[in-house]
């Protein structure tokens, strides 16, 4: 099973949303099924076969996520972001000013689904390949 370790390793090449497909290549290449990363302060719970769960822990000082979520603000900020505009702490404040409270990525359906702090379901996306 995957390691701690490797997903840091892949991590360390994100410096902006335009890495992210490739960072999803790597991590499922070393078994990762699924991820879900909570904003408010950056832990983020890697699952790969079997059950196996691994979690990254707290990597900045808690985030205070908005209460309502503005959906055309987080849009906007997302895609910035894609564009390599902005850094991973800076995105990760702007969703919570935005009230994203998690998103989740299934590495199978190629999927990345951004919640709010009631659970819905605020955008889905397809990751590109």
């Amino acid at each position: 099973m995957f390691t701690l370790e490797q997903i840091k390793a892949a991590h360390s090449l994100v410096k902006s949303g335009a890495d992210f497909p490739a960072y999803i290549k790597n991590i499922k290449n070393i078994g990762v099924t699924h991820y879900e990363t909570f904003v408010c302060d950056g832990n983020a719970d890697y699952y790969g076969a079997n059950a196996f769960k691994i979690s990254t822990g707290s990597k900045y000082v808690n985030l205070e996520i908005a209460i309502k979520a503005n959906l055309e603000q987080f849009i906007l900020v997302l895609k910035a972001h894609q564009q390599g505009k902005t850094d991973y702490l800076t995105f990760c404040k702007d969703c919570a000013a935005s009230g994203i409270e998690k998103w989740l990525i299934n590495i199978e359906k190629q999927s990345c689904t951004y919640f709010d702090l009631t659970g819905n379901e605020m955008l889905e996306e397809t990751i590109p390949q």
